[in-house]
């Protein structure tokens, strides 16, 4: 009995032995089950799956199309509303309004939110502009003012107009300046931030009928069902006072680019992108023959140019010289036309008086070009002096 009693007793032990080997198994397997799970679960929501849930191919016709032009999205952007500065009345018929729109929806829409760091920086622009202005008419009444107490022709009331004016425009001036410093402390706050609200709205070319259509054919009709619902949606979200606007192929650029970019965005705008051409992919050059006959016009253009002002100034010069040589030749040549006025006349005159009168001037010629020669002399002999002193100088130095 004893035997039989230790028997069952040991296969007991064995048995929950067993079963407790059993339960580990088990129990290992369903941890690698979890495990293999969450890592499978983690494996789906990577980085591509992401892409391939937002990617899209180009945008067109104000619609984003997807999926090698099996979805196409138009988006509608709302002006939100304050709804906590509202009466109760007024927030009733908001809610109202609500609920009249999410009762006429029969198709799927996604309602977006996008939150971006407001961009200080084309405010600073205008302002500073209008500020500008500001001062330029600022500094027109101070001239304007003080040229009118300068005159004196101006009354005490006209003065005193001129100078409420004056001071208007001057703390006109003032407060803008205080603007674009307040606005210039407030972009230095990256925590200023303003959300913006959208109205996605899908369509798939699988609810077609037929597929017998060209991607142009299909495109089309994508707009216009497109087009039409976000029309419905525009007129029935007005009803609870929020206003929606379609967006345009451009506007869509952008909210897909502050989508991607969303830290690059806050830096580098959409817009200076663009202005950069970083849309291009290449850029076509003109011929290279053409360059060089542009070139080539170019230079022949500036010789000409060269060749014109060198002989303007050659002419120039001789006309200089031919002007200085009469000049030297005045005496001589009122001298000989004397002579020759004497000589046609010596009839009317007499022909001993035309002899002695051509005598005189004779004389008057030898005279004037010893004189000539004196001068010249003299000249040279002061430029020989200056010479000699500037050795000296140089000597004693």
């Amino acid at each position: 009995m004893l035997a039989i009693a230790l028997g069952v007793l040991y296969i007991k032990v064995k048995l929950k032995q067993r079963n407790a080997k059993e339960k580990e198994e088990t129990e290992g397997k369903v941890k690698k089950e979890k495990v293999n799970t969450k890592r499978k679960r983690y494996k789906e929501y990577t980085k591509q799956s992401i892409m391939d849930f937002m990617e899209f191919e180009t945008v067109v016709d104000n619609m984003i199309a997807q999926k090698e032009g099996k979805r196409y999205i138009m988006v509608i952007a709302c002006q939100g509303i304050n709804y906590d500065l509202m009466s109760q009345v007024e927030k009733n018929s908001v809610e109202e309004g609500f609920i009249q729109f999410l009762n006429t929806i029969r198709y799927p829409i996604q309602i977006y939110t996008q939150t971006r760091t407001i961009n200080l920086s084309d405010s600073l622009i205008t302002y500073k502009d209008k500020i500008k202005q500001i001062q330029d008419n600022l500094e027109r009444q101070e001239m304007r003012y003080n040229e009118m107490r300068r005159m004196e022709t101006y009354s005490q009331a006209e003065l005193d107009r001129a100078y409420f004016n004056l001071t208007k425009q001057r703390n006109l001036y003032e407060y803008g300046k205080d603007i674009i410093y307040n606005t210039e402390i407030m972009s230095l706050n990256k925590n200023v931030l303003s959300q913006k609200y959208y109205i996605v709205i899908p369509y798939y070319v699988e609810d077609l009928e037929e597929s017998k259509f060209d991607a142009e054919e299909i495109r089309g009709m994508a707009f216009s069902e497109l087009y039409t619902r976000a029309q419905t949606v525009a007129r029935t979200l007005s009803a609870c006072g929020v206003s929606g606007k379609i967006m345009t192929s451009n506007e869509l650029v952008e909210l897909l680019y502050m989508a991607y970019n969303r830290d690059d965005a806050e830096v580098y705008g959409i817009d200076k992108a663009l202005k950069a051409g970083y849309d291009e992919l290449y850029t076509t050059a003109p011929d290279v023959v053409d360059k060089q006959m542009k070139e080539l016009d170019k230079e022949i253009q500036r010789k000409a140019v060269e060749t014109a002002k060198a002989k303007i100034s050659e002419v120039r010069s001789d006309k200089q010289k031919a002007l200085t040589e009469k000049q030297s030749n005045k005496n001589r040549l009122i001298n000989e036309l004397a002579k020759l006025i004497i000589e046609q006349n010596t009839e009317v005159i007499g022909e001993d008086v035309a002899q002695k009168a051509m005598e005189k001037v004779d004389e008057l010629q030898i005279l004037t070009e010893k004189t000539s020669e004196n001068e010249g002399g003299a000249k040279d002999e002061s430029i020989q002096d200056q010479k000699t002193k500037r050795r000296r100088k140089t000597k004693s130095a």
